[in-house]
């Protein structure tokens, strides 16, 4: 409730901006993104190592794990976004650790989310185990244009035959606007910080020359990314600036590089928050020098999306998120990341 009445005042605070004005009407949407912590079906995928994820393996998948999965991964996206807007959710949202298009259209599918009416958009990519990035739109609000995958590019020779998630590219209209959303899932932490920023700089290199081809594009990169906001691969190469004044030519808004530092994250891991799962804005998406001009799409806020069944509520590991296991053992949960959700609004046109 106190999320809800924070974003609502936040809507009436421009609401009254503009009745000085003169009348004036806004549209608002929301853009979310949730990893969605193995979501495999229950078949193997040929050539993908996915045996643990099969009923005789080591999580024993079976067919009633997997729909309770669905269910409760359908829940979370259904309910994301209706803090403001409880009749609508998110217009996009990007998923990642999906199996395959089969797991996504059970998903889309559940009864939860159906009314939604989401279609996705998915290529099937190289990564080792087959999970894949993925991006959920509402047909009603937002119109495909285009959709590539563009590969995750080794530059070791060591790493030649190694193949990991590339970047889902996904261009299209939103609010009359030309909006493209890259969708990634950075290597892991495992594998050392090199190869996130080398991740990062590839997304770099994809998201300017989006803005080259066209100036006016509003770029929305979202993701897993295995960094917090301040670490390397995000400050650095990518360019993501804590604060709106920083925000330069070829730079891009992080907004959660303050929340991290308030003490709130999207998973919780050796007793502290990190906050990997971000949606990083192109400078043509922010108002400026504190001008609020809406007449164009632009950021409103953000926020982790939180609801109680997400989180484990007894035990150890209470306050933390609920996974669908934890040491082998089948929790029934939802994920151990939290889902992000960023706020665009924009002034409608007089009829």
């Amino acid at each position: 409730m106190k999320r809800y009445i924070i974003l609502l005042a936040m809507l009436l605070a421009i609401g009254a901006s503009a009745k000085a004005q003169g009348e004036k009407k806004y549209s608002v949407y929301a853009v979310g993104f949730y990893n969605l912590e193995n979501l495999f079906d229950t078949c193997h995928d040929a050539g993908k190592n996915d045996y643990e994820y099969l009923p005789d393996g080591s999580m024993k998948w079976n067919g009633m794990k997997y729909s309770n999965k669905l269910r409760n991964m359908a829940r979370v996206l259904a309910d994301m976004g209706t803090d403001l807007l409880p009749n609508v959710g998110c217009t996009l949202i990007g998923v990642s650790e999906v199996e395959n298009a089969k797991a996504l259209t059970d998903l889309t599918a559940q009864e939860a989310l159906a009314p939604r009416g989401y279609k996705y958009c998915h290529t099937e990519g190289e990564d080792a185990r087959g999970v894949d990035c993925a991006l959920l739109y509402n047909p009603r609000l937002f119109t495909v244009r285009n959709v590539k995958l563009l590969p995750y590019v080794q530059t070791l020779e060591k790493d030649s035959a190694y193949k990991t998630r590339g970047f889902l590219t996904v261009s299209g209209t939103l609010a009359g606007e030309h909006v493209t959303v890259i969708v990634a899932h950075l290597p892991s932490r495992f594998n050392g910080s090199f190869y996130r920023e080398l991740g990062a700089r590839q997304i770099k290199a994809i998201k300017d020359s989006l803005i080259q081809e066209d100036p006016q594009v509003k770029v929305i990169v979202m993701g897993d990314m295995n960094d917090d906001p301040m670490n390397r691969s995000m400050a650095v190469e990518l360019g993501g600036k804590r604060e709106i004044s920083e925000v330069g030519e070829g730079d891009m808004y992080n907004p959660w590089w303050n929340t991290l530092k308030s003490g709130k994250g999207t998973l919780f891991y050796n007793g502290s928050w990190n906050l990997f799962d971000q949606i990083i804005l192109s400078p043509s998406l922010i108002c400026r020098d504190g001008k609020k001009d809406y007449s164009t799409l632009k950021y409103l806020r953000h926020q982790i999306f939180s609801r109680d069944y997400l989180f484990q509520q007894e035990g150890r590991y209470k306050g933390t998120p609920k996974r669908t296991h934890a040491g082998g053992v089948w929790l029934n949960g939802y994920s151990d990341h939290l889902p992000t959700i960023v706020y665009l609004v924009k002034q409608q046109n007089k009829r």
